[in-house]
């Protein structure tokens, strides 16, 4: 926004001017310069700030689920952080890993292409020594993996594609799927090399191993759900999703609440008199006919209409529908209980 000059500010400038202390052009080549600003168009930015404030989320839940699931496979200290994402053309991101690592092809179905998860080789024999059973010490000498350790390899990762559903199901719901492991990034092909991608770039501990895990989303891939990635949609899709889990814990636990049932037969009214009058034996008829619904009170609330009748030589009552009697307030009914 432009500077707003005040009055004596404006009065000084207008005397500079017509005294010749300062010469317009130069006010106005200053403006001119002010305004030009480089662009590299191989370095296209396709992602808003917005855009990368969410994924930077997501990829931190996903970091924290990398973290308990490798502690528990490897049983020794595993922590992932976050550290940065950014945005490159393709072939930038394949010149900065090394020219031997391990790469993971995934599939983040329903949307088109592949994702690249680059590990770094250290990282990589870390956890394999881990899983083993064996002590984890490096540094490791550098190489391509066996086939019984890409085997191993798929096995430790083989909920990683749960994790990222997970840390991404706020925003859209995703198939995450492991295609097959790589080692040489030029075998690589994403996209083309001017493409813009997405690299989200997380630190890995494992014991006293440290590395980098690299993940490499094209933007053809996660343009179809750009417009869903913003605060605010997040941040509804968020409440939402915790409002879903309150009202699923809260219905778990009013399952195994007891409540009070008791069933209306039916009533009338007497006097004072008569009811001081009563003796064992009295009848006192009621003012519905013996073959109409009668009603179930659930904690003295009417509740349902039912049938009365027998069920194994116990009384019961069947439930034709729910409650429509005339109480439109929805008033409780009290009932009076007598003693010996």
């Amino acid at each position: 926004m432009a500077e707003v000059l005040s009055q004596s500010e404006i009065d000084a400038l207008l005397t500079a001017l017509t005294s010749g202390e300062v010469n317009a052009e130069d006010i106005r080549g200053s403006q001119d310069t002010t305004r030009i600003k480089n662009y590299d168009f191989r370095r296209a930015m396709r992602f808003s700030k917005d855009h990368i404030r969410i994924i930077s989320r997501i990829h931190d839940h996903f970091a924290r689920l990398m973290t308990t699931h490798l502690s528990g496979h490897v049983r020794t200290m595993v922590q992932f952080q976050l550290e940065t994402v950014d945005q490159v053309p393709y072939e930038e991101f394949i010149r900065s890993i090394p020219a031997l690592t391990v790469i993971q092809l995934m599939e983040f179905s329903p949307l088109q292409g592949k994702v690249a998860v680059e590990i770094n080789p250290q990282i990589v024999f870390a956890i394999l020594d881990g899983f083993m059973g064996g002590a984890i010490s490096g540094p490791y000498r550098e190489r391509e993996l066996t086939e019984i350790e890409i085997r191993l390899l798929a096995r430790v990762f083989g909920n990683m594609g749960s994790f990222f559903a997970e840390a991404w199901s706020n925003v859209t719901d995703l198939s995450p799927r492991l295609v097959s492991i790589e080692s040489n990034p030029q075998f690589l092909q994403l996209t083309t090399p001017n493409e813009t991608v997405l690299v989200v770039t997380l630190s890995a501990k494992i014991g006293g191993i440290t590395g980098l895990f690299n993940i490499c989303v094209p933007h053809v891939t996660i343009e179809p759900i750009l417009p869903i990635l913003s605060t605010q949609y997040f941040l509804d899709s968020s409440r939402a999703h915790v409002h879903d889990v309150e009202q699923s814990r809260l219905a778990g636990q009013m399952e195994n609440v007891l409540v009070d049932v008791a069933v209306q037969l039916g009533g009338t009214e007497i006097t004072f008199e008569e009811l001081l009058s009563m003796q064992m034996g009295d009848i006192i008829p009621l003012s519905v006919p013996i073959d109409s619904p009668v009603t179930v009170m659930v904690e003295g609330f009417p509740t349902y209409e039912a049938n009365v009748g027998r069920m194994r030589d116990k009384l019961a009552v069947k439930i034709l529908d729910t409650w429509k009697g005339g109480d439109s307030d929805g008033s409780r009914w009290e009932t009076v209980a007598g003693g010996d």
